[in-house]
């Protein structure tokens, strides 16, 4: 089977893309021209502009379909693929119960000056998301979720407090990078805070994340769109009971 393959739209292997942007401009005629000049300067040969909406007092949105003649190398292709086992709640629960042998503590909410919820609420709350309960309803957890805006010595702060085994981070604020300087900046105040071995492990999501970039960012996992309660739950019971567990073994 080949690895090298090209966008697909009409029919396949046509190289048809759709793409969306704003443009600072007025929505008329020549803002539809911008648009296809943006197009043609990305590599959309031809292109046409299917779809554009003034947005308020001088900005244009536009939906832009056209054809481009790059390939996809799949063998090039690098992600972060999953490393531990997906398990079912009752796993969890028991794994917790029988061998951390208390109840697993994690702290989570969003940090800096970023108000949307929705992504750590859909991890920790028992409503959960998608029909899959959150955090909040595993019965060997103890979840503290601090909602929104939370500063990163509050965050460090009430970590300590609660011993904390783990800390999630939701970041959907993205403009200028706030993101990845909230990270850096919450995973700096951990290290001096606590040492390595007291250090609580530290999770990070968003729809903007790169999973890559864990290291670079000083946290133990970044987790994108998409991750589901039992995903995180399954990855904290991998890091924090079966990664002692390994750890003492090779002590040994």
């Amino acid at each position: 089977m080949s690895t090298i393959v090209r966008p697909y739209g009409d029919t396949t292997g046509d190289g048809m893309v759709q793409l969306s942007f704003t443009l600072p401009v007025p929505a008329d005629r020549r803002a539809e021209g911008a648009a296809l000049q943006l197009a043609g300067k990305m590599g959309l040969d031809p292109a046409m502009v299917v779809h554009s909406k003034a947005m308020g007092d001088g900005y244009t949105f536009f939906v832009v379909y056209g054809r481009v003649r790059h390939l996809v190398d799949l063998a090039q292709v690098q992600v972060v693929e999953r490393d531990f086992p997906l398990r079912s709640a009752k796993e969890i629960n028991v794994l917790v119960k029988q061998r951390l042998r208390r109840r697993l503590v994690v702290v989570g909410g969003c940090i800096g000056t970023d108000a949307h919820t929705v992504g750590i609420d859909a991890i920790l709350n028992i409503k959960g998301v998608a029909g899959e309960k959150g955090l909040e309803s595993y019965r060997e957890f103890r979840v503290v979720n601090l909602g929104a805006q939370v500063s990163v010595p509050e965050l460090v702060g009430r970590a300590i407090a609660e011993k904390a085994d783990a800390v999630l981070v939701s970041q959907v604020v993205t403009q200028r990078d706030a993101h990845l300087h909230n990270t850096r900046e919450m995973s700096a105040a951990f290290r001096e805070a606590l040492a390595a071995p007291k250090r609580p492990l530290l999770v990070v999501g968003g729809p903007r994340f790169d999973e890559l970039m864990a290291g670079e960012l000083g946290v133990d996992r970044i987790f994108g769109r998409g991750t589901s309660p039992r995903e995180v739950a399954s990855y904290l019971v991998h890091a924090i009971i079966d990664g002692r567990a390994t750890a003492k073994a090779v002590a040994a």
